[in-house]
This record gives C-alpha cells, structure tokens and sequence, in this order.
C-alpha cells in the first residue's frame, strides 16, 4: 500500500485526479526540510489539512506526525454528486424505515433491511459520514449489490439483506464484553453472496478484510467514510485513513445499497463520484 519512494517538493498531478495539479503551499517550499512521501502528502489524492496548516514529517511533536497521513476526502470536487431521497428507492424497508431531509438520512433500524440506489454503478467513489445513536448499532453500506438478490428481496417483501461486497457500519459497543474473532467494528469489508479477495490483515476464515488500524469512533459520534470502486477493487478509509478492501471482486458492477439492522442510525452528507 505504501510506496517507498519519496517525492521531492514539486508540482505533480494525483494519481485520482489527473489533471489536476497539486501545488505544495509556499510556506513549504520556503523551508528547507527533507522529501515529504507521496502517501504522507497525498493520502487520498487530497493535501492534508492539519488545523489549517500541513505538518512536516520530522518537525512536529508524534500527533502531528500522525495527523499528516490523513485526508479526508469531502465530495465537494468537480463530478461529486449529492446523493438523497430522489436518488434511492425502497426494497424491503417499511415506509417509515428511512427519512430524508437535506442531506441527512435518518434511518430506525427496523425492519432488517435495505434502500437501493434507482442506478447501478462500476467505478466510483463515495463519501459517507455516520453516527450510531445506541450502543453495539449495527448497519452497513453494500458496494456492487446484484440486481438477482434485490428482486428477491422485492417480491418476498420480508427482512432480509442482499448479495454484495458489505462495507461494515458497526458500534465499537457491538459484541462487548466479550466480543467474538470473527469481526471488528473499524470497518470489515467482505463479500456477501458474491466473490472478493480481501486484503490483509483477514478474519479466521479468511472471508473479510480486518481493518489495518482500529479507527472508528463510538456511539453518538460521527464518523467518516471514503469508499473507492474500481475495476472488481474495493478500499475504504475511515477517518481519514485507509485500513481495508478487497479485490478480484466478482460482479463488479451493482446498485449502492443503506443497509438497516436492528438499531437506529443517521447518515449524512452522501456523495458520489462516477469513474471511467
């Protein structure tokens, strides 16, 4: 994941934004400071911002440094499209399962269930922001969901969840005190129903991707999503960093679904970027 070769001070363009310059601020290039990495600077393809300013390697105290290797991808670039109410539609949720207003999205947890986008997608780029509202919450976001396991949750109209790669939304609450090995609540990636190689750190049976590093933050705090899909490849950052994913993903194209699962959760400022 990380690349080992160093980037000196100078204009280049993000592998994700092509085209777009990146132009290290001048009280950067004023300073005579060693090669700051391109994952250091780049993250995501967006220039960290550290309370209003960009921290040096080196130079700062040890939560500066840590900071640094954050981005935090906010969708408000050119081609990011606000995702709400006339973007979604119901599959086996109740009528008053989920609300839209602005760009929240409250959803009551109850029944088990799922809202789809109207669109299927392939390569794309999501931003989500989330917040439990009780302990041990559980909910997530399904990438590449098939078409096949949405009409049967459709016709059967009962509770139930589709096939797709799932982006785990899960309380830190969830399975304590003693929670069981088979999951974490910093964001899991794997397959429901549908094929995936996850990437390491993996669960015991191999099926999911453990999150790198344990990120997330508890009930009543909100915490932030970057999911990109691309090419049957899945990786998610949370809270600014990347931790899991997957790839060799099989389909690779589907609906984006908001999955409903027992206890009350809010989404917020959903935003989409559709890749070549």
């Amino acid at each position: 994941m990380s690349e080992k070769n160093s980037l000196q001070l100078k204009n280049f363009t993000s592998p994700i934004y092509k085209n777009q310059p990146f132009f290290p601020p001048k009280s950067i290039m004023n300073k005579k400071t060693s090669p700051i990495s391109r994952r250091a600077l780049l993250g995501t393809g967006v220039a960290a911002a550290v309370s209003g300013k960009v921290a040096l390697a080196g130079t700062q105290v040890n939560q500066e440094k840590q900071d640094v290797k954050r981005a935090f991808v906010d969708g408000l670039a050119p081609g990011f499209e606000a995702l709400g109410e006339e973007h979604f539609t119901r599959v086996n949720s109740n009528d008053d399962t989920w609300t839209f207003k602005d760009n929240v999205i409250e959803c009551t947890g109850r029944p088990v269930s799922v809202i789809r986008t109207k669109k299927q997608y392939t390569n794309f780029e999501l931003v989500a922001q989330w917040m439990h509202h009780k302990p041990a919450g559980n909910s997530g976001i399904f990438v590449w969901t098939t078409p096949a396991s949405i009409e049967r949750l459709t016709k059967a109209g009962k509770p139930g969840l589709p096939q797709g790669i799932e982006v785990q939304v899960l309380d830190l609450a969830y399975g304590q005190p003693n929670p069981a090995n088979w999951y974490t609540s910093h964001g899991d990636v794997f397959p429901v129903g549908v094929k995936m190689k996850p990437f390491p750190p993996v669960a015991p049976n191999g099926s999911r991707s453990f999150p790198t590093k344990e990120l997330s933050k508890g009930v009543g705090e909100w915490n932030h999503y970057y999911v990109r899909a691309i090419n049957g490849e899945v990786r998610l950052w949370v809270n600014g960093e990347e931790v899991s994913g997957g790839t060799q993903c099989d389909p690779k194209t589907g609906y984006l679904c908001l999955e409903s699962e027992g206890s009350p959760i809010t989404f917020r400022d959903l935003r989409l970027r559709e890749l070549p």
